[in-house]
């Protein structure tokens, strides 16, 4: 398994966020996460990665307790794609990557050609190694998320954690991302991300974690996990969960949307 969690609980002074949270991942395995804003999807995700120590409970990242893990040996495991990113310096693309393979020098060490070549394989991975000599700042918004992606590659990591990699692009960005990400699954890494789109989670997840209230409210298979049963009590949204394409893919379609096409249709 990639990540077992049992029994995690975390909470903010009295203020508890997460309430007894057990799943896990397997191996090779892109799994979404679904929930409304302030279920507890970031912090689920910072005890993961870490950045967050006080919880009780168990964090297993591929067959070692998460807190037995200094840094070093926790970038050998685990890579995080923030939702956001900003570079203060005009790096160039081919420096940001580099800069994942940290865990593999010492103190002041300097990179080696092969951290240079390892960098270069991350770029073409995700389709933008012509982006190499440009700086960072100077990229679109999508390019930026494939290069961000490229350095979660490059430092060798088995298991990348997304908070949100695709809130921020448009449509054709957000298409080229996510069928990047289930492309680097099928590959063999694990990646779990979380998002605010059911629609994502049918096209191109294995798996589906919901997380409501700091609980785990549904993990299995997107086609038994998204309902319309389950989109009402999560988002307060009514909807129709259709399939297309012989059931190969199921899209969430708003009733009330729906309903008012009708009656415009009606009334030409």
């Amino acid at each position: 398994m990639s990540i077992v969690v049992k029994d995690l609980s975390f909470a903010y002074g009295n203020h508890e966020i997460l309430h007894n949270i057990s799943f896990e991942i397997p191996d090779r395995t892109l799994v979404n996460v679904l929930g409304h804003n302030g279920v507890g999807k970031s912090t689920l995700f910072k005890c993961i990665l870490g950045l967050e120590s006080g919880y009780t409970g168990t964090i297993i990242i591929n067959g070692h307790d998460a807190r037995s893990l200094g840094i070093r040996e926790r970038a050998r495991e685990i890579a995080y794609i923030p939702q956001t990113h900003s570079s203060v310096y005009d790096y160039d693309v081919i420096d940001v990557v580099m800069m994942s393979t940290g865990a593999d020098l010492g103190v002041l060490g300097q990179p080696k050609h092969t951290h240079v070549e390892r960098a270069y394989d991350a770029l073409n991975k995700v389709g933008v190694a012509t982006l190499a000599r440009r700086p960072y700042t100077k990229i679109s918004g999508g390019e930026q998320q494939l290069v961000l992606i490229a350095r979660a590659i490059a430092q060798n990591a088995r298991t990348i954690i997304m908070d949100e990699p695709t809130s921020s692009l448009d449509f054709g960005n957000t298409v080229r991302v996510l069928t990047c990400v289930r492309e680097l699954a099928r590959q063999g890494l694990s990646i779990v991300q979380s998002t605010h789109q059911p629609d994502h989670a049918f096209l191109y997840s294995d798996k589906t974690l919901v997380i409501d209230d700091g609980r785990v409210w549904a993990f299995g298979d997107p086609k038994d996990v998204i309902t319309s049963e389950m989109v009402k009590a999560i988002y307060c949204v009514d909807v129709e969960v259709n399939s297309l394409y012989g059931d190969t893919v199921r899209v969430c379609v708003p009733v009330h949307a729906a309903q008012h096409g009708k009656q415009d249709l009606k009334s030409t």
